[in-house]
C-alpha cells in the first residue's frame, strides 16, 4: 500500500473519531431536552449538524478510497477508531479507561500495523 493511501486512511479515520466526540457534546446537550424536543434539540445543535456534515463527506471519501486500497485492507483503519474514540473520550469527557481496553487497543493497533506492513 503506498504511504499516501495510508495518510488518507489515518485522515478518515480521525475524522470519524471527530465525528463520534462531536456526537457526544451534542447528546451531552440533549440530554437536557424534554422527550418531544429531542428532535429539535438535535437539528438545531452546532455540534451534531457539525458532525452530521463530517459524516456526510466521509461517506464521499471512504468511496473514493474504495477506489485506491481493497477494502479487506482498508478496512482495518476503521478498527484505529477503537483507539482513538476511547482516547479522546479519557481526556475530553474524563471517561474511565481500564488495563483491558488498554491491552485490547494495543493489540488492534498491532494487528493493523502487521497487516500494513506485509502489504506494502
Amino acid at each position: 500500500m503506498r504511504l499516501l493511501d495510508t495518510v488518507f486512511l489515518v485522515l478518515y479515520a480521525f475524522s470519524l473519531t471527530a465525528g463520534n466526540v462531536l456526537f457526544k457534546l451534542a447528546a451531552g446537550q440533549a440530554r437536557l431536552a424534554t422527550k418531544e424536543a429531542f428532535v429539535v434539540s438535535l437539528v438545531t445543535n452546532g455540534y451534531f449538524i457539525t458532525g452530521v456534515l463530517i459524516y456526510g463527506f466521509l461517506a464521499f471519501f471512504w468511496v473514493w478510497i474504495l477506489t485506491r486500497v481493497p477494502l479487506s485492507v482498508a478496512y482495518l483503519f476503521v478498527f484505529t477508531t477503537f483507539v482513538f474514540v476511547p482516547a479522546l473520550s479519557f481526556f475530553i469527557f474524563g471517561e474511565k479507561i481500564n488495563a483491558w481496553y488498554l491491552l485490547g487497543a494495543a493489540l488492534v493497533a498491532c494487528g493493523l500495523g502487521i497487516i500494513v506492513f506485509k502489504s506494502a
